[in-house]
């Protein structure tokens, strides 16, 4: 069919297409919308009840360029959903065939090297290899951050009869995962005394009060609660206020260099004497040298984790 057509009666083809006259079509103007692969996806089109003798190649320059506009529009859309998709399926193959490993770093006291814990981080098994925060993120944003997080939890929660009776474990959890309730049953189950919930300080907590009661139900079956990378968080020490912590974990980025840098240090000062003032612990993540573990150790942190330490 013509892209033009200034007058409908004129063209035996559109005289007979039931919609010409179920619509009163007498004019008309069409252009393909078309996917990036060139197939078409839809008709950007211009109707007209009367005809229009008048309409040219000018005219038709303008719809193909409103057809290009919404090509645009639609093939971003388009390659947007396909990302999506491809994101979701691999989260989907993640939870099907459990495609990741646990690994225990040991949380250690820096006075006399013991071991006091351990924290489970996720490893993801798909090649080529992703940091785990990436698996994390694309689960959030197909909407299987939830999915993702409690599986990964139960299976970390299986070694805790494994570790010394003394020890504690671990497990990182978001605030929306949290706050969905579907913690408590896990923790309950496992064991809540030798459980330490880390909250990701990476995000805005959407609902405080319905935070705050999944901590208190947490905090009834025994687990502790840690702000996980405090100092490189969403809202810092407001958000870390709000959820009164049990533990609060230094991040790298205040530990790296603490010994040679005065502003970390003294940083890190005021955590430990803000934690001792809330009857809180503080530990340390990513000590990487000696130098780095002495100066916490002087001032005051009490517990450390990172390759110096331990893997």
């Amino acid at each position: 069919m013509p892209e033009l057509i200034p007058d409908t009666a004129n063209e035996p083809l559109t005289q007979t297409i039931p919609v010409t006259h179920d619509l009163s079509i007498r004019s008309y103007v069409s252009v393909p919308i078309r996917r990036t692969d060139g197939t078409v996806y839809g008709m950007f089109c211009s109707l007209g009840k009367a005809p229009r003798p008048s309409l040219n190649s000018r005219d038709f320059e303008v719809v193909r360029a409103f057809a290009s506009l919404a090509a645009d529009q639609v093939n971003a859309q388009l390659s947007f959903d396909a990302a999506v998709q491809l994101k979701k399926s691999a989260i989907e193959d993640i939870l099907k065939l459990r495609s990741f490993e646990i690994a225990l770093q040991p949380i250690l006291r820096l006075q006399d090297q013991g071991t006091a814990g351990y924290e489970a981080l996720c490893r993801f098994s798909p090649e080529p290899y992703r940091a785990p925060n990436l698996w994390f993120d694309d689960a959030a944003e197909v909407g299987l951050q939830t999915a993702l997080e409690i599986f990964v939890i139960e299976v970390a929660l299986a070694f805790l009869p494994e570790l010394p009776a003394s020890c504690y474990l671990a497990v990182n959890t978001s605030p929306a995962t949290l706050a969905t309730g579907k913690l408590s049953d896990i923790i309950a189950a496992a064991g809540g005394d030798r459980v330490v919930v880390e909250i990701t300080e990476h995000a805005a907590v959407e609902d405080l009060d319905v935070l705050l009661m999944e901590i208190d139900r947490l905090r009834d079956l025994g687990a502790r609660i840690a702000v996980d990378d405090a100092g490189a968080g969403y809202s810092g020490l407001q958000q870390i206020i709000r959820l009164r912590p049990d533990v609060i974990k230094l991040d790298m980025s205040l530990t790296q260099d603490v010994d040679k840098d005065l502003a970390r240090r003294a940083l890190a000062s005021a955590m430990v004497q803000f934690v001792h003032d809330t009857n809180a612990r503080v530990v340390a993540e990513g000590v990487e040298t000696e130098a780095e573990m002495r100066t916490l150790k002087n001032i005051g942190v009490e517990l450390g984790q990172g390759y110096h330490l331990g893997r």
